[in-house]
């Protein structure tokens, strides 16, 4: 009886040795590769993103405690007072910023994982998550130069994810903190009750949104209906150079990544493959108002939380699919150590969307 027992137990011994060597490689993965992006975007000088300069000044005044005049959001002033407060130097202002970008970037994982039904290999699924982000041109907009909208994005999408799977509560916390970070949280979560609509309507409305945008009715409508919308719109950063208008090259680029989960519902595992098309409704309504407003200056901007969810959304066609070498867990971390260096290349080089 000994004897037949001794293997299994030496085998589930071994298995459990070498199921927990693979999570802690994974986590040191994780820490090394957090580490290495937060350096990059904490030791950049002012020159590096055009509106770092702005966080710098802010936060030099603040540490050297003079009185200051800031449109900052309460959230982010607060996070800037504190580090101010305890006199750590710029460089570590802007890690623990992008720290707290991460943070929210590993939340926002582990919400659409569990919206997505998944119950095992979360790490590998945020391994995915953080390659796709760090390659993502938006992402680096967020992180260096969009920072408090950054920090906004994927607060916004988790509350949605809550408002969709009507989990008022979270919600509610998610919008907050999301509001918090930057206002224009508001505008996304205005839109969060289409999601109480069946999907064929919220369609709908996205396609009346996109084509209204593109023929550019909603800046008339705007212009004639809330004028005062209109000019907060329009004369945001008068003096920066970006194409403004009409972008219609947005719009399209954008529908393309709403359809593209249903183009490839075939390579994704059930019932995973469902769950997937469900949460482009969340999608969708993140890209509402760029519909609505998204012809005044930095109008990218509307589009950060939308663009940032693409690379959860793609991060989850690669960890659910069928095809066994797309969600190899050693292909998903040769993709994250590869992001990283991409990521670097984007910061010196300020490649932004």
């Amino acid at each position: 009886m000994m004897n037949s027992v001794s293997p299994y137990i030496a085998y589930s011994h071994k298995s459990n040795i070498t199921t927990n060597a693979r999570l802690l490689l994974s986590m040191m993965l994780i820490a090394a590769a957090c580490l290495f992006v937060d350096i990059v975007v904490g030791t950049r000088g002012i020159d590096v993103g055009t509106d770092t300069y702005v966080y710098a000044g802010i936060f030099g005044e603040l540490r050297g405690g003079g009185p200051v005049e800031t449109r900052f959001e309460p959230g982010f002033l607060l996070v800037t007072r504190l580090l101010a407060m305890l006199g750590v130097s710029l460089e570590f202002y802007q890690c623990a910023l992008f720290g707290l970008l991460l943070i929210m970037a590993m939340l926002a994982a582990r919400h659409y994982f569990d919206y997505l039904g998944g119950t095992r290999g979360f790490l590998t699924f945020l391994i995915a998550s953080l390659g796709f982000l760090l390659i993502s041109p938006m992402f680096v907009n967020a992180s260096i130069n969009a920072v408090r909208q950054g920090l906004s994005s994927l607060p916004v999408f988790i509350a949605l994810l809550a408002f969709h799977q009507r989990q008022w509560r979270s919600f509610f916390i998610w919008g907050v903190i999301a509001t918090c970070f930057h206002y224009s949280a508001l505008l996304y979560l205005a839109f969060a009750p289409l999601l109480l609509f069946n999907p064929k309507f919220l369609r709908l409305a996205a396609l009346l949104g996109f084509v209204a945008y593109c023929t550019g009715i909603t800046m008339i409508v705007v212009r004639a209906a809330v004028p005062s919308l209109y000019n907060a719109v329009m004369d945001y950063s008068l003096s920066a150079k970006y194409k403004s208008g009409v972008r219609i090259d947005f719009a399209v680029f954008s529908i393309f990544w709403y359809l593209l989960p249903y183009m490839l519902s075939g390579i994704v595992r059930k019932p995973f493959n469902t769950r997937l098309k469900d949460s482009t409704a969340v999608y969708l309504v993140m890209l509402l108002p760029f519909f609505a407003v998204g012809w005044g200056n930095f109008s990218n901007r509307y589009l950060l939380s939308s663009y940032m969810a693409i690379s959860l959304m793609v991060a989850a066609i690669f960890f659910h699919s069928r095809i066994s070498i797309l969600r190899n867990p050693i292909l998903l971390r040769m993709g994250l150590v590869i992001s990283c260096a991409v990521f670097y290349i984007y910061v010196v080089k300020q490649v932004m969307v």
